[in-house]
């Protein structure tokens, strides 16, 4: 949970982001095992890199460029999770893992860097939408509290259930980023239009979760749509432009 996840740190924090999910998970999964206590690992969809498998299920071992300018934090969050396994194999410790999917919600930093308050922080301010390529690429998007829903169900599950598991954690409502300024223009007041970029090297072409484990075994499923999330969202976003 410590780590950056902004692309706009993955270049100028890169190192931090390294050294946070691999030395700091370790020093995370010391302090567990000398109080027997349980972890939960905080990793990420982009452990599947530039996924060639849709939608991306816990089974897929990825697609990730190993020296490219993402990878910083995919590799080391992929480093995270097979560091937190040997622990749990090595001194039986009860581990268990989320890959987590595109969240947003109130409290992102409006300078963030991510696809959400980028949106949302130009259209507020009457600025053109930025799009990265043609906009054909899709994300699905997760409300913050769906999230939290979902750690603490995994975090909770008895482990006969969860222990030494990974489960995607994800809203399955897929959007391509085109689509999704019309939603943002939708639900905005806004004059803004939409201007198109070059896209970043090893941008993901697609990224919907496979949640059927986390459905089945743990009962869990998102609740809110991304028109509902956005509509919570946008207060927060207004506030903090207000005040800045």
């Amino acid at each position: 949970m410590a780590s950056r996840a902004s692309p706009e740190d993955f270049t100028s924090h890169s190192v931090e982001i390294a050294l946070t999910n691999s030395q700091g998970t370790k020093r995370a999964l010391e302090c567990a095992r000398d109080h027997d206590a349980r972890v939960f690992i905080a990793s990420t969809s982009e452990v599947y890199g530039n996924a060639n498998e849709h939608p991306q299920s816990e089974t897929y071992n990825g697609n990730v460029n190993i020296r490219g300018p993402r990878a910083p934090y995919d590799e080391s969050k992929r480093f995270s999770e097979a560091l937190a396994v040997a622990y749990e194999r090595k001194y039986e410790m009860d581990i268990r893992t989320a890959r987590i999917f595109n969240t947003y919600g109130p409290r992102m930093d409006p300078n963030d860097g991510r696809v959400v308050p980028n949106f949302l922080t130009q259209a507020l301010r009457g600025e053109d939408l930025t799009v990265y390529g043609d906009g054909s690429q899709t994300r699905s998007f997760c409300y913050v509290s769906d999230l939290v829903a979902g750690i603490r169900t995994i975090a909770d599950a008895p482990a006969e259930v969860a222990a030494g598991d990974v489960f995607n954690i994800g809203n399955t409502e897929e959007i391509s980023i085109r689509e999704l300024t019309d939603v943002i223009l939708n639900v905005v007041d806004t004059d803004s239009g939409v201007t198109y970029k070059s896209l970043p090297q090893d941008d993901p072409e697609v990224r919907r979760p496979d949640i059927s484990k986390i459905t089945s075994q743990l009962d869990w499923k998102p609740s809110i749509s991304l028109r509902t999330g956005l509509k919570r969202t946008i207060p927060y976003f207004e506030q903090r432009l207000t005040d800045d």
